[in-house]
C-alpha cells in the first residue's frame, strides 16, 4: 500500500492506517463465521448441547448479522459511519466476552446473536469509511478495497486452524476472548485514524415493517428446519412453522412493493444479471457454509481428529479459496462475468458429486483433492457474481445492490447450516451424502440459470 496521505482533523495520517483500521471490521466478522465450527464438538460436550443447539450457535450469529446488514449501513449514513463502526465494534467485543463467559447453551446463543448485531453495524460502515478515506482517489480506493477483501478472506481461512489451536491449548472460550484485544484496538484506531463520514441531509423514513419481517422470515424458516431435524419434518409444529414462514415471506414482498423507501427494492430483481448473480450467491453460501459445518463434525467425530488437527485439515481447502478468488479476477476482466458464472458452479457441482464416495474409511488425501475441485468452482464464481451485481445496477445503487447480495448470501449460509445439520439425524455420513446431492443439484441449477437467462438478456457479455 503506498504511503498516500489524507487529512484527518489537523494531522496528516497515512492512508494505509485507514485500511488497517477498517479491515479490523471485516476480519472479526469473517473470523467469527468460520472459527466457531471447529469448537462445536467441545462446546457441545462442555455445555451439554445437542446438534440443534450447536446449529443455533452458528446461525444465531449469521441470521442476525444478515437480517440487519442493510439497516446497519443505513444507520451509518444517518449518524456517521465512524460513530456506528465504533459502536458496532463495542457491541461485538462485549458480546464476545459474553460468549466466552457463557455457562450454558442458551446464554451462548443469545451472546452470538448480539455479536451479529455488532457485526451488522460495523461491517458496512467499515467499507464506507475506507471509501471516504480515499478522498475521491479511485485508484487508491480500489487498492484499499482489495486489501480489505483479502484481509477478510484470510481471516475466514485462518478460522479453523486458529480455532483448533486455541481450543486445544486454552479451551473453547478462547476463540471468543480473542476478539477483545482486536475490538479495543480497532475502536482506539478508529478514533485516531479515521475521519467521520458526511451525514446525509435527507432522511427518508425507516422501513420498520420491512425490517421486522426481514428478521422474522429467515428466523422462522431456520427454526423450522432445525426443529424438523429433531422432531421430523412431518411434525405438526414444524409444518405450522413452515406455513408461518411462508406467510411472513408473502407479507414481506407485499410490504416492500408498497413502501416508498423499501428496505429491499424488489425491482432490482427484474434485472436478469442481478437476479441470477444473487441466485449463484445463494447457492454458493448455502452449500459451502453447510458443508464446513458438517466437515467439522466429520473430522472430529468420524475421523477422530483432535481440534488442532481438525482445524489444520481445513487449511488447504480454505487457503485455496483465497487463491481461487484472486486468480478469478483476471478471468472476469478478460472474459466478462457470464463465462465464470457458468463454469464456476458447474465445476463446483462436479466437486460435490466427487465427494459422494467419501465415507468413514476415506483417506484424508483422497478427500482433500475432491474439496479442491469444489473450491476452484466456488472461487471462480464469487468475484464474477459480485462484479455482475455491481455492473447490473446504476452507480448510485451500488451500495444497496452489494448489501442485498451480502444479505442473501449470509441468510442462505445460515439456512444451509440448519438444513445440512438437520440431515445428520440420518447419521453423519449418510446425512453428509444427502447434503452433497442437494449441493450438486443446486449448483447445477445455478449454472443453468446463468446460461439461460444471461444468454437471453445479453447482459454481462462484455468484459468487466
Amino acid at each position: 500500500m503506498p504511503a498516500a496521505r489524507h487529512r484527518t482533523g489537523s494531522s496528516r495520517i497515512p492512508y494505509a492506517l485507514a485500511v488497517v483500521t477498517t479491515s479490523f471490521g471485516f476480519v472479526v466478522v469473517q473470523l467469527d463465521i468460520s472459527v466457531v465450527n471447529i469448537a462445536l464438538t467441545r462446546i457441545g460436550a462442555a455445555l451439554s448441547t445437542n446438534v440443534a443447539g450447536l446449529q443455533w450457535v452458528v446461525d444465531g450469529y449469521a441470521l442476525v448479522f444478515a437480517a440487519l446488514l442493510m439497516a446497519g449501513g443505513a444507520l451509518g449514513d444517518r449518524l456517521g459511519s465512524r460513530r456506528i463502526f465504533s459502536l458496532g465494534m463495542a457491541v461485538f467485543t462485549l458480546a464476545s466476552l459474553g460468549c466466552g463467559l457463557a455457562a450454558n447453551g442458551a446464554v451462548l446463543v443469545v451472546a452470538r446473536a448480539v455479536q451479529g448485531i455488532g457485526a451488522a453495524m460495523l461491517m458496512p460502515c467499515s467499507l464506507a469509511l475506507l471509501s471516504h478515506a480515499s478522498n475521491g482517489n479511485n485508484a487508491l480506493r480500489a487498492r484499499g478495497v482489495s486489501i480489505w477483501t483479502a484481509a477478510g478472506a484470510a481471516a475466514f481461512a485462518a478460522g479453523p486452524p486458529l480455532g483448533g489451536l486455541l481450543v486445544d491449548r486454552f479451551g473453547w472460550q478462547s476463540i471468543f476472548l480473542l476478539n477483545l484485544p482486536i475490538g479495543i484496538a480497532a475502536i482506539a484506531m478508529a478514533m485516531a485514524f479515521l475521519d467521520e463520514t458526511p451525514v446525509k441531509p435527507e432522511r427518508p423514513p425507516i422501513d420498520i415493517a420491512g425490517q421486522a419481517l426481514a428478521v422474522l422470515v429467515p428466523f422462522i424458516l431456520t427454526a423450522s428446519v432445525i426443529e424438523g431435524g429433531t422432531s421430523g419434518f412431518g411434525a405438526p409444529l414444524v409444518l405450522s412453522a413452515f406455513a408461518v414462514a411462508a406467510g411472513a415471506g408473502v407479507a414481506f414482498i407485499a410490504v416492500e412493493l408498497r413502501a416508498r423507501h423499501p428496505l429491499l427494492p424488489l425491482g432490482l430483481f427484474r434485472i436478469p444479471a442481478f437476479a441470477v448473480a444473487n441466485f449463484v450467491g445463494l447457492a454458493v453460501n448455502m452449500t459451502t457454509y453447510g458443508l464446513i459445518f458438517l466437515l467439522s463434525f466429520y473430522f472430529q467425530q468420524v475421523k477422530g481428529y483432535p481440534p488442532m488437527i481438525a482445524g489444520a485439515a481445513f487449511t488447504p481447502f480454505l487457503a485455496a479459496v483465497i487463491v481461487a478468488n484472486v486468480a478469478a479476477g483476471p478471468v472476469v476482466a478478460r472474459y466478462g462475468v457470464r463465462l465464470p458464472l457458468i463454469v464456476g458452479p458447474a465445476v463446483a457441482m462436479l466437486g460435490f458429486a466427487l465427494l459422494l464416495s467419501v465415507d468413514a474409511a476415506t483417506p484424508y488425501a483422497s478427500l482433500i483433492w475432491r474439496l479442491l475441485v469444489l473450491t476452484i468452482g466456488t472461487g471462480l464464481a464469487v468475484p464474477a457474481m459480485t462484479t455482475a451485481v455491481l455492473e447490473a445496477v446504476p452507480p448510485g445503487m451500488a451500495g444497496m445492490a452489494s448489501g442485498v447480495l451480502n444479505t442473501i448470501r449470509q441468510t442462505s449460509g445460515a439456512i444451509g447450516v440448519a438444513l445440512f445439520g438437520a440431515l445428520t439425524s440420518f447419521g453423519l455420513v449418510a446425512g453428509m451424502h444427502m447434503a452433497l446431492v442437494i449441493s450438486a443439484v443446486l449448483m447445477g441449477f445455478a449454472a443453468g440459470a446463468v446460461a439461460i437467462f444471461l444468454a437471453r438478456s445479453g447482459e454481462a457479455e462484455e468484459p468487466a
